[in-house]
């Protein structure tokens, strides 16, 4: 490709950064002075990843010149220079303007880390990635444990909101502190609020179900009878529908035959075969399970929704939250609304504003993504956890690494810190040797600025091994280098800012 006719494709986009800088700006005086200029840049990367960039690396790259793939935390200063290293190959002049309010590569890591020790409550010296683990529930009673935990490289100690009370997190959270004062290690607290998360229920006492594909489950809004699930069990056909409850009864008006079911982070995959009423009757199309245990998760990407992202219980629970938590995680966020609702709920509260993590776990969450964010950037402890487990399952397997890349990307573009979460040396943990899968997921963790454990009896170990391949790649890795094709998420994202409404 022709210099001239890099310069050529190059000068459309910067002009068109330009045309909606009177809008960036407008935005940026919106958000929290901290994040005004993040905020800004965030408009400018929409903006360039709204082009298909593919064609132009390797001719800039030839040259000599950045090819733009590592642009998200300083878009305009970044092609700016390139412009004006193309203008001097070509003997043309670049003319001087005054420019707007711009971010150099420097100023860029500068602002990921400042925002990333104000969300964690670090200091300003601290230069390594934050370590959280899921506490599980003998935390509330083995401070040893926890020291261990510290002493092997966990920063940050999750609890879970969704399963156990308050006494038993109350428990939690004095063991934490106790165990960062003894150890001399600076750990902080991050709580997940349940939000409203589907899950199955058994009648009580039972451990396990037994499944097989092609058997069907009747899903009730009302607790189930003891006789009737054992009755079902025992039915030697198999094809009595076996009984259990929804966690959330209104979800069961919504479904459709044909919807797509999917139970224990997507281990069973399940299909609607009878809806209306109080009941919808499932069949399982395909299982890598012999056993489903209760309480486990329920995901349903075809079937659309209207619930609150804060439940009842949710907003019981923030209270408690706001008084021990340093960090809050904001399950199933779906838009900005979501957003400005947790604040003025915190807002409303005494207590000490913990930072907020939104968590991104499904489609609407992620397509609105640039708008919680702008949302979010209204304060100045905000993260976001790719909560890759259900958003999996919500957007499908085959699209996982795509939509996380794009996620790192969106959030460095606005110099938001990100925790990458599930299943991180998950089989270390659990079953004490890890995969060369996890391993190699492991290594690609330290794009982001946390990495999220869960628990299992050789969490010890994984800790460690954690720690040392984060450490091993921090020196060889600074977030990515990538093609660049255009973003739906950009265009749509961009509409929406401009007052064309977008569509779901």
């Amino acid at each position: 490709m022709k210099t001239e006719t890099l310069i050529t494709k190059l000068k459309a986009i910067y002009d068109e950064i330009l045309r909606l800088e009177p809008l960036s700006e407008a935005i940026s005086k919106t958000v929290h002075p901290d994040f005004r200029p993040s905020s800004r840049n965030l408009i400018r990367y929409l903006v360039l990843r709204d082009h298909d960039l593919r064609k132009l690396h390797d001719p800039l790259s030839d040259l000599g010149i950045s090819s733009l793939r590592s642009a998200e935390g300083y878009v305009l200063t970044n092609l700016h220079r390139v412009l004006h290293l193309l203008h001097l190959l070509e003997n043309k002049p670049w003319p001087k303007r005054k420019e707007p309010s711009i971010i150099g590569y420097e100023h860029s890591k500068y602002l990921i880390r400042t925002h990333s020790n104000l969300l964690f409550n670090r200091p300003p010296s601290f230069n390594t990635h934050e370590v959280m683990v899921t506490m599980p529930e003998e935390a509330a009673d083995d401070l040893q444990l926890i020291e261990k935990m510290a002493s092997n490289g966990m920063t940050i100690a999750r609890v879970n909101l969704s399963h156990g009370e308050e006494g038993m997190w109350l428990a939690m959270v004095e063991n934490i502190r106790e165990a960062s004062r003894k150890t001399g290690k600076d750990l902080r607290i991050y709580m997940d609020l349940a939000g409203p998360k589907l899950r199955i229920n058994f009648p009580e006492g039972v451990k396990s179900l037994p499944i097989r594909e092609g058997g069907t489950f009747a899903l009730h809004k009302a607790p189930v009878d003891r006789n009737a699930f054992d009755k079902a069990r025992a039915a030697e056909d198999g094809q009595l529908p076996v009984p259990v409850q929804l966690s959330i009864p209104g979800v069961i008006d919504a479904l459709q035959p044909g919807d797509q079911v999917f139970l224990d982070d997507g281990m069973i995959h399940a299909i609607v075969t009878e809806s209306g009423g109080e009941t919808a009757v499932v069949k399982i199309v395909k299982t890598f399970k012999s056993r489903l245990k209760p309480d486990k998760g329920m995901n349903i990407p075809d079937t659309v929704l209207k619930l609150p992202s804060l439940t009842d219980r949710d907003l019981e629970t923030l209270p408690f939250v706001a008084r021990h938590a340093d960090l809050l995680g904001y399950s199933f966020v779906n838009s900005e609304a979501d957003v400005a609702n947790l604040y003025e709920r915190l807002d409303s509260l005494e207590e000490a504003k913990p930072g907020v993590v939104f968590k991104i776990e499904n489609q609407n969450a992620f397509n609105r993504l640039p708008m919680i964010l702008l949302e979010g950037m209204k304060h100045n402890r905000i993260g976001v956890m790719i909560a890759r487990g259900d958003l999996a399952v919500e957007i499908g397997f085959n699209r996982i690494s795509e939509v996380q890349n794009e996620i790192l990307w969106l959030c460095e573009a606005a110099h938001v810190p990100v925790i990458w979460a599930t299943q991180v040396l998950d089989t270390l943990a659990k079953k004490g040797i890890a995969t060369r899968a996890e391993i190699s997921d492991a290594a690609l963790s330290v794009r982001s600025e946390c990495v999220m454990l869960n628990k299992g009896p050789y969490i010890l170990d994984a800790i460690s091994e954690l720690r040392t391949i984060l450490g091993r790649m921090e020196s060889h890795s600074s977030k990515n280098r990538n093609a660049l094709r255009p973003l739906r998420i950009a265009r749509k994202n961009l509409e929406f800012l401009e007052g064309t409404p977008m569509a779901d």
